[in-house]
């Protein structure tokens, strides 16, 4: 007996392991508890991935921080890899898995989502959504959002930034200077392929009509993208943009006045990296013209939440601007996709397991990743698509915790209904939505 119970037991354990070793990463997975707008949309969804190069740029890495500042900067052409997320034809059919390395760099793994590799695209004039990552990360940290956009019909371009990719992390100079100006750089690309008969984006894409959506450096890019003009003492950091090289993105200086593009409508920033470092100021954040979504954790030991995120949100005193609050949460609140099987590892060299870049002590990924896909899903539909439906989405009671649930038995809400919309009953917890309007 005792032979045959081992043996089970056994035979139940190698069947587990062998089920775990060869489990999906899936981007796509929607939770039973997952509020109404994190569903798909109705447009089938294509992925391509496309090859960029900005010419001219200052090459961060060759200026010496210790030597004398040079005469002229030294310039390269920078290339650029851009995952793009789109529309598709209805019942196309192919490969749904792409091949992403995870935080060593060295580890190569395959995902898997709903996107068909190279599918014919679909449909025309649709909203563009420009995403960037952290630092470092690479162009498919957010892909459940990309892909979940791209299904409501947006096109979606999401960059790996080089120099901040997990398999060319280098001087932290360039991602500070680099970041926002790739943003843009992408955004003109995007609508020179609008317009180009030879490329599947030709007339997909409505680029004046566009948003930046970042997560930690990439939300750092976003701020600035938006307005939000950096501090001289940001700019003097010795450990920054070596002499100054950040002075490009300086508030009042005609070189950030003349960034800000018409073209991009709104910005949602996960976690923006800088404020907790004085990057910005309240006056340099005046500088912001675009409605902005915040989202953070509150306790981000990262990038802050009190004087991080939140006095980010705080001092955008000029437009309306939201705040999503993940009680609780840290750093990779609502961003980065849930962590691939393999990631379930220890790393000498980082000193860490790689889990712990994706994941959260307290919060599960797919349900933040549903609650972020949920609160973008209405904020560009707002900002985007003048969808006036989305409010209701966002006009909330702030703490999620004071709902109360009061329901007719078809559905429609008594007046004395606060619970969250779009959530279902018991499942709007440790949360904050808070909106201040321009001038608050």
């Amino acid at each position: 007996m005792r032979f045959a119970v081992t043996t089970v037991v056994s035979t139940i354990f190698t069947i587990g392991f062998a089920m775990g070793a060869f489990a999906e990463n899936r981007i796509d997975t929607q939770r039973p508890d997952a509020p109404e707008l994190a569903s798909y949309g109705d447009h089938a969804v294509g992925v391509r991935t496309v090859e960029m190069v900005n010419p001219g740029q200052i090459d961060i890495l060759k200026i010496d921080p210790a030597a004398e500042k040079p005469d002229t900067w030294p310039t390269y052409d920078r290339p650029l890899t851009v995952e793009i997320w789109y529309p598709a034809v209805a019942g196309s059919m192919g490969d749904t898995s792409f091949d992403a390395y995870l935080r060593d760099g060295k580890t190569e793994v395959e995902i898997f989502g709903k996107a068909v590799r190279d599918a014919e695209p679909d449909g025309a004039d649709f909203p563009l959504v420009v995403i960037s990552h952290g630092y470092p990360g690479n162009r498919y940290l957010l892909s459940h959002l990309a892909e979940n956009i791209a299904s409501k019909g947006y096109v979606v371009a999401s960059i790996d930034h080089l120099d901040s990719t997990y398999r060319t992390k280098a001087a932290f100079g360039s991602t500070l200077v680099n970041r926002s100006q790739d943003q843009v750089f992408v955004l003109d690309q995007i609508a020179q392929m609008s317009g180009d008969s030879a490329s599947f984006l030709n007339g997909r894409v409505d680029a004046d009509n566009a948003a930046i959506l970042g997560y930690s450096m990439g939300a750092y890019g976003a701020v600035i993208t938006a307005g939000g003009g950096v501090t001289q003492a940001s700019v003097d950091y010795a450990w920054g943009g070596p002499h100054g090289t950040l002075g490009v993105h300086l508030s009042g200086s005609d070189s950030h006045n003349a960034l800000p593009d018409p073209r991009i409508k709104t910005a949602i920033a996960f976690g923006p990296w800088g404020m907790q470092l004085g990057f910005w100021s309240a006056e340099s954040l005046k500088g912001v013209k675009i409605p902005m979504m915040f989202v953070a954790g509150s306790v981000d030991d990262v990038s802050g939440y009190e004087a991080g995120t939140r006095a980010i949100w705080q001092n955008t005193k000029t437009v309306d601007r939201a705040l999503l609050t993940f009680e609780n949460g840290n750093h990779n609140s609502g961003a980065p996709m849930p962590a691939p099987a393999e990631a379930d590892m220890f790393d000498a060299d980082l000193g860490f397991n790689l889990s712990d870049h994706y994941s959260d002590a307290v919060w599960d990924s797919v349900r933040m990743n549903n609650i972020s896909q949920h609160f973008v899903t209405a904020w560009l539909g707002k900002y985007l698509k003048a969808d006036a439906d989305m409010d209701a989405y966002m006009d909330l009671v702030p703490n999620s915790n004071d709902g109360v649930w009061a329901k007719e038995d078809d559905g429609t809400a008594k007046p004395e209904d606060t619970h969250w919309a779009g959530f279902q009953d018991r499942t709007a917890k440790g949360l904050r939505f808070e909106v201040l309007k321009a001038g608050e």
